[in-house]
């Protein structure tokens, strides 16, 4: 999302590129076949309530949130004019071992992690706004939504969340007590982004009625099973800076 800003119209034209791609594949070869096309809570964007749901307004604030957002609608295009049967699922943020250090959680893990490799107590680890709060889930529990969405079939729109916000100040302190080190805090003003939605948290009421899916990885495990992954990639020279 950060790199949209500096970069708007490769971000839209990649996106909209990739969505009407598999759109019209899946029109002409499967049009039989249920297509998962996956959005972002990002398309919310300020929330007029808590938490959100479904029939909340789109208002995306970052480019990368309008390019999502231009792809959500594409899909439910699809589905009203060719009868796709198209299931959209709007995650929220979700994080987990692999996900690249681009992402709020996955940069802070690295981290740690990296300190941890270098033996440092206190842990310097860097963020942008501290009290801007999201809606995590595990990306294994993510990816579990998405295969129950495909195999019930249902179209329609689908929050994906955990119904719970954090802020980077309680993910720094729970980060601090996995890894079992301090951590010393600091700002960078140049990663506090404009157009701050200070917190956002959905409503998977609709995904938990139609599949019965609720998140089962807590955020504590999220956040010790992607420290030891980083860990792990360090170890084996796949992270930049730390051979």
């Amino acid at each position: 999302m950060g790199r949209s800003w500096s970069d708007p119209a490769t971000t839209l034209a990649h996106n909209q590129a990739m969505t009407i791609g598999v759109l019209e594949a899946v029109r002409a070869e499967a049009p039989s076949a249920v297509l998962v096309a996956v959005s972002s809570g990002e398309v919310y964007g300020p929330p007029a309530s808590l938490p959100v749901d479904e029939t909340a307004p789109l208002r995306p604030q970052n480019p990368y949130a309008v390019s999502k957002a231009a792809g959500d609608l594409l899909a439910g295009f699809y589905a009203d004019a060719h009868g796709l049967r198209v299931v959209r699922p709007r995650a929220f943020n979700h994080a987990g071992p692999g996900q690249p250090p681009l992402y709020a959680l996955a940069s802070f893990t690295r981290q740690v992690a990296i300190g941890l490799e270098a033996g440092d107590d206190p842990i310097r680890l860097v963020t942008g706004n501290p009290d801007a709060r999201r809606d995590f889930t595990d990306v294994r529990d993510v990816v579990r939504a998405y295969r129950l969405l495909a195999e019930a079939g249902e179209p329609g729109v689908f929050n994906v969340c955990s119904g719970r916000s954090a802020s980077a100040r309680e993910l720094l302190a729970a980060l601090s007590a996995a890894a079992g080190v301090e951590i010393a805090h600091e700002v960078d003003a140049r990663l506090v982004r404009a157009h701050e939605v200070m917190e956002v948290r959905g409503s998977a009421e609709r995904l938990r009625a139609a599949t019965g899916w609720q998140p089962e990885i807590p955020l504590e495990t999220t956040l010790a099973d992607t420290v030891a992954w980083w860990r792990a990639e360090i170890r084996a020279g796949q992270v930049e800076g730390t051979a």
